[in-house]
């Protein structure tokens, strides 16, 4: 990382990370096997044999409940809709919880998904107890209800719960949302999209916001809602079996956000990013990102590509095993690096809850090396559209001025005039530079008039490359027109030039050896240019 902010820190507005999405499934351990359910049937609950209508009954009182809290907090529920994306049709419920500042559930939506239960079934054969049954695990299609929640400390998240025995529960939650609570209720202000926050005034704030996101935080809130939303236990039932559920994360996603100054130079490092990621993440250096060792029993992915998703934009992703980094870019100055897990095994990691400090100090290194090894392959040149700027019209005021063409052979002498400004350290005077141009390159005033030469400075300081002195009407080119001129001459009369003229003219003869260090780079440019359009020919 300290590469990365030696080479674009002064392109940087601030950095942060955070975790983004979270799913946390919440297991009822004393239900989670047959002999379990076995004992809580038998001795709690005192039902025998266990049926399909016995466990079918704890499912019905379930859904009976749903449906009258729905009712009675006139909370909209519907099934859902194949191919509607459910946070996008719940966001006007979503605007109306905020705008009355209230909490709770705004919307429930009903599903049929695949999940696990139990099979009760009668043995083939006779035993001595009419009353035994056998009951094995299935998956099996059912209710799941999602509870769209408004939580306090937690802000929007979502809430699943399956509607049949062992009532396993998912939490989906992000960590934008609590930051955003955080940051509201410390008085910080702050511009968040989406997911992203674009600006704050206190990136410090911001930064132990995210960091204040632990399993302290997060375990009584998930317990609230459990309570509240989840199937109901009698009291006899909590004290026959420990009800209690365990916390388990199942996905996580850790991300390293970059704010940039402008879309420009995100967008070219982005690109940048892209080309050399496809053809330089390889297996060692995905091995060094993640930081473990590739065997050849490696499970799961080893790869990296470039996903285009939904309004063109593009996704660079890295495949390890279960888990995979990516990197996009949104929002106009918005870079992200984030890595994704669906199993903290791979990474030697726990699942419960209670290890999220852990999970997160072993994600941030996996974000820390990828935006390493990219800083390094960052530490060269990259394509600038210099001239093609140039060239683009700007507006000054309520006038339009013409872009400057590295063909405008008039603005290549004035280039190189002005460039010379030993001669005349004050600056230009309009009269002075005039004649220099008509003495250097062999003018006449029919060729080359006054008014000419005053259009021409009138574009220059346009574009922002010459600067006046109004007392003494005087011209010098400016810091950035420095630049930009150096570029235009050496690049027409010492580059294009001298390449051009060998490709199309003449080429020196390679049997003499050149006499000077800019003769023979000319001579291995000349080698390299026609090696380059063989190569292109024969594509």
């Amino acid at each position: 990382m300290e590469l990365f902010h030696r080479l674009f820190g002064s392109l940087l507005v601030f950095v942060y990370h955070c975790f983004d999405r979270i799913v946390i499934n919440g297991y009822l351990s004393a239900l989670t096997r047959p002999e379990n359910v076995v004992y809580f049937f038998h001795e709690v609950l005192g039902i025998r044999p266990i049926t399909k209508e016995a466990l079918g009954q704890q499912t019905r009182v379930y859904q009976g409940w749903v449906e009258s809290y729905a009712r009675q907090h006139a909370i909209p529920m519907q099934w859902a809709e194949k191919g509607v994306r459910q946070e996008d049709f719940v966001q006007p419920w979503l605007q109306k919880m905020k705008r009355r500042k209230q909490y709770g559930v705004y919307f429930i939506f009903k599903s049929m998904e695949q999940g696990h239960t139990f099979r009760a079934a009668t043995p083939k054969y006779p035993t001595a107890d009419p009353d035994y049954r056998i009951l094995s695990k299935q998956r099996s299609r059912f209710t799941h209800y999602y509870f769209y929640i408004r939580d306090a400390v937690l802000g929007p998240m979502v809430m699943r719960v399956a509607s049949f025995l062992p009532f396993q529960t998912s939490y989906y939650l992000n960590g934008h949302h609590f930051m955003a609570n955080e940051l509201q209720r410390q008085g910080v202000k702050f511009r968040k999209q989406d997911n992203a926050f674009l600006s704050t005034s206190d990136p410090v704030a911001l930064q132990a916001a995210a960091d204040a996101l632990t399993p302290e935080v997060i375990r009584p809130r998930l317990e609230y809602w459990t309570a509240l939303l989840g199937p109901r236990f009698s009291e006899p039932e909590h004290r026959g079996r420990s009800l209690t559920r365990f916390y388990a994360v199942s996905q996580i996603e850790y991300c390293r956000n970059f704010i940039f100054r402008r879309n420009f130079h995100l967008h070219k490092l982005f690109e940048r990013a892209c080309e050399l990621g496809l053809g330089r993440l390889t297996a060692d250096k995905l091995s060094q990102i993640f930081g473990t060792r590739i065997t050849k029993r490696l499970p799961g992915k080893l790869a990296t590509v470039l996903e285009q998703v939904a309004h063109g934009h593009h996704v660079l992703r890295a495949y390890w095993k279960n888990a995979f980094v990516k990197q996009y870019e949104k929002f106009s100055t918005f870079l992200r690096q984030e890595v994704c897990s669906n199993n903290l095994s791979d990474f030697r990691l726990k699942k419960g809850l209670e290890h999220l400090s852990a999970t997160r100090d072993k994600l941030l290194q996996v974000t820390h090396r990828f935006a390493a090894s990219q800083a390094r392959h960052f530490n060269g040149h990259i394509d600038f559209p210099l001239f093609q700027r140039m060239a683009w019209p700007i507006m000054v005021g309520a006038s339009k001025a013409p872009g400057i063409k590295i063909q405008d052979t008039r603005m290549l002498r004035l280039m190189e005039v002005l460039l010379h400004a030993g001669s005349q350290l004050s600056g230009w005077r309009t009269s002075k530079s005039y004649e220099a141009i008509l003495t250097s390159f062999r003018l006449t005033q029919q060729n080359y008039n006054l008014t000419q030469l005053r259009y021409d400075i009138r574009k220059m300081k346009a574009h922002g490359l010459v600067e006046g002195d109004g007392k003494h009407y005087r011209y010098r080119l400016t810091a950035k027109g420095c630049k930009v001129t150096t570029m235009f001459v050496l690049c027409h009369k010492r580059v294009c030039g001298p390449l051009a003229n060998s490709l199309f003219k003449f080429r020196p003869l390679p049997e003499i050896p050149p006499d000077s260090p800019l003769e023979k780079a000319y001579h291995h440019a000349d080698a390299y240019v026609q090696k380059i359009i063989n190569i292109l020919a024969a594509a």
